[in-house]
């Protein structure tokens, strides 16, 4: 399906699936998240038909209000609530499975993606509608040293160990095939190792240039520890999956002989 163009299926809410789900996951994110859904729809409103789906990882501060207010003066916004904290990656999990879109764009909460670059990946989809899955990748950081020394140790850790290819891995701005992602398989962290597990599903990856922001309010969750030691027992797993994966075509035989 070309990614402009809206699912005719409305299903049983009575309501059309757009070809297209932006999905943010957020966690006491209130000092960003309201200036990122109106970017969001900066970028995209009246050039694709999308829906945005924020999900709130179960927020301590008033994330949840300010999503309730945003909902109101946007149709194209929807908002999923867990009733406990359950992580990145299982936010993330939650926000493709309410979509059903065919694909689906991810950005970080914390305002650091840019959406405006989010038409990019679009083009490039367009342009390569081979590839299941692109990466942003972000070519300036606008982190403290300490945080650019911590991602970059970790993304040439993974890339090393598991032969991804991919330079940007911790990037949040990616764009890729629901049906792809809704079939690996999922474990808490997994969001870390999306470019290997979608080529344990034999599916071509790509990286665009993407733009990275300061952080507009609040503080990060993430640091050297979890970027890298914590880990290390991830990767070792994808390296056990990627080993007994099974990947092959089939054809089917004609009925003309």
């Amino acid at each position: 399906m070309n990614i402009s163009e809206p699912s005719a299926d409305a299903g049983q809410s009575g309501r059309t699936t757009p070809a297209l789900a932006v999905v943010i996951p957020v966690h006491n994110e209130s000092a960003n998240i309201d200036a990122l859904i109106a970017e969001v729809g900066a970028a995209l409103v009246g050039t694709v038909e999308f829906e945005l789906i924020v999900v709130d990882d179960y927020s301590s501060d008033d994330t949840r209000d300010v999503l309730e207010v945003a909902m109101k003066l946007r149709p194209w916004l929807r908002v999923m609530h867990h009733r406990k904290n359950a992580g990145q990656s299982t936010a993330i999990l939650t926000g493709v499975r309410a979509a059903g879109a065919p694909w689906v764009a991810t950005l970080d909460g914390d305002g650091q993606n840019d959406p405006a670059d989010i038409p990019a990946l679009l083009a490039m989809h367009k342009d390569r509608p081979d590839l299941g899955m692109i990466c942003g990748h972000r070519h300036k950081r606008r982190d403290t040293a300490l945080r650019r020394w911590s991602s970059r140790i970790a993304n040439a850790v993974r890339s090393n160990m598991l032969g991804d290819n991919t330079p940007d891995t911790g990037c949040g701005l990616k764009l890729f095939d629901a049906q792809i992602f809704l079939s690996m398989p999922h474990f808490d962290h997994f969001h870390r190792f999306m470019p290997a597990l979608f080529r344990l599903r034999g599916a071509e990856i790509a990286s665009v240039p993407v733009n990275h922001r300061e952080r507009g309010g609040g503080v990060s969750h993430y640091g050297v520890w979890n970027r890298l030691w914590v880990g290390i027992v991830d990767i070792i797993g994808v390296m056990w999956l990627k080993r007994r994966a099974k990947i092959v075509s089939a054809d089917e035989v004609s009925r003309d002989f």
